[in-house]
């Protein structure tokens, strides 16, 4: 999933000056653009996996997980999900007032066919639901939990 430019309106303003690629005072490499490394940090929170994991499109996953850590600190990952999901149920695609629950782990019951198969292949996802499966990880479920 990579942020739409519509979101990134929505955030850009966020992110502090300091995250937009220019070079530190005392030179040196000039800091990756924060809209990657968001892409990044929101594969890794919708997906659950290992930072190590994170595909190569996005940067380095040693340099999502330093900036995750320093937007979590300072509390500007939760400001960026509380506007994105903001900006969500403005747009009609986030309803607070229905929850699911996902009982993919639960087994079988006895005597079920174990040889099922699912009747249709999944096709890909819209941006809103991508979006809003963010919003399962801890820190996006605080958030939620502030906005009702």
């Amino acid at each position: 999933m990579h942020i739409t430019d519509e979101q990134w309106r929505v955030v850009a303003e966020l992110l502090s000056d300091k995250d937009r690629g220019e070079r530190g005072p005392k030179g040196g490499r000039p800091r990756r653009d924060a809209r990657d490394i968001l892409d990044g940090v929101l594969w890794v929170l919708r997906t659950g996996a290992p930072w190590a994991d994170l595909p190569d499109r996005f940067p380095p996953y040693q340099t999502c997980h330093r900036r995750f850590q320093q937007w979590s600190r300072d509390g500007t990952l939760e400001r960026v999900l509380h506007a994105l999901a903001t900006d969500l149920r403005d747009r009609g695609g986030l309803d607070l007032t229905e929850g699911f629950i996902d009982g993919t782990f639960a087994p079988a019951k006895k005597g079920g066919s174990a040889s099922a198969r699912r009747s249709v292949a999944r096709g890909p996802r819209s941006w809103q639901l991508q979006t809003a499966m963010v919003f399962l990880s801890p820190l996006g479920l605080r958030v939620l939990r502030r906005m009702k």
